[in-house]
């Protein structure tokens, strides 16, 4: 029987990610320009920050686009891959421009040069009309996916740093202390980097197939066991394909004379419907039964 392509929750939000990519890419053009037009190192690192953005939000449109697509006899499960591939990606070019601010951060402590600081506040203040635009944008559809979610927590971060920029050009404005400049910098560089590492780890997690983190394997367990006519469940495996699907393959026992077909549906529905799950392998046994297994 054929089985339909389960479709990524991100792939109904495409036109919103185009909306909040074309304004990402206005203001990161603006950053670009008035940081150095201004010698200031916040704004250039602010715009490093949104350059992944930028990248981030290209790749996970492509990603979008390959999900789409349908398997095929190489690649049996599609494409959904792709994007956890471009989360990869996009966490280890954020950790090297991380680190690239906090170096830049501390070369200015030594010698801070001086800032221009009412363009830098006026460029601020342009990304923080851009940033709020775009939460307002993704603020519905963050809760439909982990990629949606993580989008939508960029565009938040990056208002918060506009707000910190902001901050900054008016100490600069009022004191003329321009420690402000580098002082701001290192920070977003901090701020990036933990948000940048939980996102390595999220990313290399479904790539080592790990147990996803919306699915309680015991309760999962325990789902199936309580099926009429279920008497054991072993070999159980969850993993992610990419956010918001989840595939299983379970062994399940049946108790002698109970049909192998209700058994198979019953677990089918209860797990789809119970759990983040699109794709089931379910392998129905006689009590008896033995075969050698990888997981307990």
């Amino acid at each position: 029987m054929a089985h339909s392509h389960a479709i990524s929750p991100s792939s109904k939000n495409k036109k919103k990610l185009k909306q909040v990519l074309a304004l990402t890419f206005l203001y990161l053009i603006a950053e670009v320009v008035g940081g150095f037009l201004t010698n200031s190192l916040a704004l250039l690192a602010d715009a490093g920050h949104m350059l992944t953005d930028v990248g981030g939000l290209v790749f996970a449109l492509i990603a979008i686009y390959l999900a789409e697509r349908p398997a095929s006899p190489d690649r049996t499960y599609g494409y959904y891959r792709a994007e956890i591939l471009a989360a990869l990606a996009n966490a280890v070019v954020l950790i090297g421009i991380s680190l690239y601010i906090l170096y830049e951060a501390y070369t200015r402590f030594l010698d801070p040069p001086e800032v221009s600081s009412k363009p830098m506040m006026i460029v601020a203040c342009f990304g923080l009309v851009v940033n709020l635009a775009g939460m307002f944008i993704l603020r519905k559809s963050s809760d439909e996916s982990l990629n949606m979610k993580g989008a939508y927590f960029e565009v938040l971060s990056d208002m918060l740093t506009s707000v910190g920029v902001i901050v900054a050009g008016i100490i600069m404005w009022t004191t003329g202390w321009y420690y402000a400049d580098p002082l701001l910098s290192a920070a977003i560089g901090l701020f990036i980097l933990p948000r940048t590492w939980a996102l390595l780890k999220d990313a290399v997690g479904v790539l080592l197939e790990g147990t996803p983190a919306d699915v309680n394997t015991a309760q999962l367990r325990d789902t199936i066991a309580a099926v009429p006519g279920v008497v054991d469940v072993h070999d159980l495996h969850v993993w992610s394909l990419t956010s918001g699907v989840n595939a299983m393959s379970v062994h399940v026992v049946s108790a002698d004379g109970t049909p192998p077909n209700s058994v198979l549906e019953q677990v089918n529905d209860r797990v789809k419907s119970s759990y983040k799950i699109v794709h089931t392998t379910i392998q129905v046994e006689q009590e008896g039964y033995t075969e050698g297994e990888t997981h307990v």
